[in-house]
């Protein structure tokens, strides 16, 4: 990796006009290598690249499409250490996180949605028979929808995976035909170069693929603004996604927004409560508590409530806090020391409110790197802010209820929706309340995901659905073909 990094716009690696800032190790505190600051000019020359780029790529044979997807999934296999080292590297993730759930799935999303480029874009609809009239004779019509792409697509991705989330994004949108520029979290932006440079060297042509980063926000709004951009895909807080919404809404852009969330996970009497800490624990040590969907607040009732914020906490004694790089580590850093200060702010704020800290709550003891120690508050109410805000670090809060309607009612309360929870030995009962929680999905005794199923939020969670087909969906427009029969 060259020490200075250069921006990909129109197929060609560039100078960036604001030089560069540094990419900060958060276990370390090293500097991991020199971002591109572009400049606004920069960036809608890499949209004017991509509105060039549209024309001939929207019409190239799906067939062409995949095969560039494939090859680049194969490059990135083929190199799937050194990019998972510099993943580790830029976001502080685990080794077997940077690897297994980074690099890899990226590589994965790029193989699904290079199936994805050839799955039909036509669907017939039924035959309509029309009575003469003002619109014309009687006859008979017929019809079919095709999905087209959309234009020019600004990605803008999150700094907690910075292989996944971007590859969740650029494959699909070039599958469908569209061309992207892709704008990665200023804290680990590295990554999505060699992402560029492994679709250069499948053969995308140019401009079909643009990357553009800055620590200023200009750069991200440059992004969103820019004529040239039909759509914006956009993974991160609700705050930034209202801002962008607003730029989307003047201009009639099309928008797929992944926004924050605070999960409910919604624990019964009658839990199998070790596989319910098994879940919630994931919160702990995903991302370290990095993650959106992640269950950061348990609703129990009360009859087991002692029993599992005991379980929690032994949980949380067991998580290895320390060096990502270091053999039996669980929890890496968090990315920033902005971040660790704002998460620390959390729990004491929660301390003020009311809740009980019964795990964590203390800097770990390392001379550098950005530490959050796992942590777990006890005895909250609904009104808390730690219960109602995203923490998005290592933190779980606990809130008991009696009854079920009071459990579904407390999961509601919130201006969150992306994904919730439900553990319960009656699975009647589980799939009951699932149905009646407002979230995008629902977990029933499970953290998992199929990820074919549609993934997106309720409420400020977030606006359309991706995942699957869905992601082939979201990056086209729906077209619609009438003739006489």
């Amino acid at each position: 990796m060259s020490a200075e990094q250069r921006l990909f716009i129109g197929g060609e690696w560039a100078e960036p006009d604001g030089g560069h800032y540094e990419v900060i190790d958060p276990a370390t505190e090293d500097v991991v290598g020199l971002a591109p600051e572009a400049s606004r000019d920069q960036v809608y020359a890499a949209a004017a690249a991509a509105r060039e780029a549209f024309g001939p790529w929207s019409r190239t044979a799906p067939e062409v499409r995949s095969a560039i997807l494939e090859r680049a999934a194969g490059i990135m296999q083929a190199q799937l250490v050194p990019y998972a080292e510099l993943a580790q590297a830029e976001s502080g993730a685990t080794t077997g996180t940077a690897r297994g759930m980074q690099v890899a799935v990226g590589v994965a999303r790029f193989r699904r949605y290079a199936r994805g480029a050839l799955e039909p874009v036509e669907s017939a609809l039924p035959p309509q028979i029309n009575e003469a009239g003002p619109m014309g004779k009687a006859g008979v019509f017929g019809a079919m929808t095709v999905r087209q792409p959309v234009g020019v697509v600004t990605c803008i991705t999150s700094y907690n995976n910075p292989w996944a989330n971007p590859a969740g994004k650029v494959a699909p949108a070039l599958a469908m035909g569209n061309t992207v520029v892709v704008k990665p979290a200023p804290q680990d932006p590295l990554s999505v170069f060699r992402m560029a440079e492994a679709l250069e060297e499948a053969g995308v042509p140019r401009g079909v693929v643009n990357v553009v980063t800055g620590s200023a926000p200009a750069v991200g709004e440059a992004a969103v603004d820019s004529p040239d951009v039909d759509m914006v895909s956009f993974t991160g807080s609700t705050g930034v996604g209202q801002r962008i919404a607003e730029v989307c809404g003047r201009g009639m852009k099309r928008q797929l927004m992944e926004l924050g969330g605070k999960g409910a996970a919604v624990v019964f009497d009658d839990a199998d409560l070790d596989s319910a800490v098994a879940g919630i624990g994931t919160t702990y040590s995903f991302y370290s508590g990095q993650i959106c969907t992640a269950p950061t607040r348990v609703l129990a009732q009360r009859g087991i409530y002692d029993e599992l914020v005991a379980k929690l906490a032994g949980y949380a004694g067991f998580m290895t806090v320390g060096d990502p790089r270091a053999k039996g580590t669980v929890v890496g850093p968090v990315i920033s020391a902005a971040h660790r200060d704002r998460i620390e702010s959390y729990v004491e704020l929660g301390r003020k409110e009311g809740a009980t800290v019964v795990a964590g709550g203390e800097r770990p003891d390392f001379e550098r790197g950005f530490y959050v120690a796992p942590t777990l508050l006890a005895d909250c109410t609904n009104d808390m802010r730690v219960v109602r805000e995203e923490i998005f670090g290592p933190v779980v809060v606990v809130v008991p209820f009696d009854e079920e309607e009071e459990g579904i009612a407390l999961a509601n309360d919130s201006d969150y929706g992306l994904l919730d929870y439900v553990w319960s030995g009656d699975v009647a009962k589980a799939f009951r309340v699932a149905r009646r929680l407002r979230a995008g999905g629902v977990g029933v005794n499970t953290i998992g995901r199929n990820m074919e199923a549609p993934f997106g939020g309720f409420k400020q969670s977030g606006v359309g659905r991706d995942v699957g087909s869905y992601a082939l969906h979201a990056y086209s427009e729906m077209q619609s073909i009438v003739w006489p029969g």
